[in-house]
C-alpha cells in the first residue's frame, strides 16, 4: 500500500496523478471507472468505460466510444455524470461528477482514429455495422468502412475522495483549491 497524502496539495496533485497514470496504463485500478448517466427513460445507467487521457490543468477527464451507444444520447440529453474509481492497491474510491460533451467529428476525433486504427482489434469495436446494444442478427456482415468513434469529454465539477484504513478512513472533497475534509 502506499503511503497517504498528508496535506491538502498532495492529495491534489496524488488524485491527479493517478488518473494520469491511469490514463496510460492497462493495469490501473483506476483505468476502468463506472460511468453512471440520467437514462432516457428516467432511470440511471450505469457501466464500466476506460480512461484515455486526463488534463489536470483543464480538469477533464476523456473516454472514446461509439457515437451509435445509448451512453452518447443520454449524456446529450442531461450531460451531468457521475464517475466512481475504485483502487483496492490504495484503498481509495473517488467519486467525481462532471459535465460531458461529445465529440462525433474533428481533428480530436481524427487522431483518436488515427491511434486506435493502428490495432486492427481495437478498431474493430468502431467499425461495426450495427449499433451497440442492437440485437445480433444471423449471418453478421463484415465490419462497414466508416468508425463511428467519439469522444467523449468530461468536465470535472467535484471530487469525492474516500480513503479506507484501518488506522481510520478519511473522505475530502478535492478542489483546485484545497480540500473540505468530511466524515467519512
Amino acid at each position: 500500500m502506499s503511503q497517504s497524502p498528508a496535506t491538502d496539495q498532495q492529495l491534489h496533485a496524488r488524485v491527479w496523478q493517478e488518473l494520469q497514470c491511469a490514463s496510460r496504463d492497462r493495469l490501473h485500478e483506476w483505468r476502468t471507472p463506472v460511468l453512471a448517466t440520467s437514462g432516457l427513460g428516467g432511470g440511471v445507467d450505469a457501466r464500466t468505460v476506460v480512461l484515455r487521457g486526463t488534463d489536470g490543468d483543464a480538469q477533464t477527464l476523456t473516454f472514446c466510444t461509439d457515437r451509435r451507444s445509448p451512453k452518447v444520447a443520454q449524456l446529450r440529453a442531461a450531460p451531468l455524470a457521475s464517475l466512481v474509481f475504485w483502487s483496492r492497491q490504495l484503498s481509495w474510491q473517488l467519486r467525481v461528477q462532471a459535465v460531458f460533451s461529445v465529440q462525433v467529428s474533428g481533428p480530436q476525433v481524427d487522431a483518436a482514429w488515427l491511434a486506435v486504427s493502428t490495432s486492427a482489434t481495437a478498431a474493430a469495436d468502431y467499425l461495426g455495422v450495427d449499433a451497440p446494444g442492437a440485437l445480433l442478427a444471423e449471418g453478421r456482415t463484415a465490419p462497414g468502412d466508416r468508425h463511428h468513434l467519439a469522444i467523449l469529454t468530461a468536465r470535472v465539477q467535484s471530487m469525492d475522495w474516500l480513503e479506507l484504513s484501518p488506522e481510520g478512513h478519511r473522505r475530502g472533497l478535492v478542489s483546485g483549491s484545497g480540500v473540505d475534509w468530511l466524515v467519512p
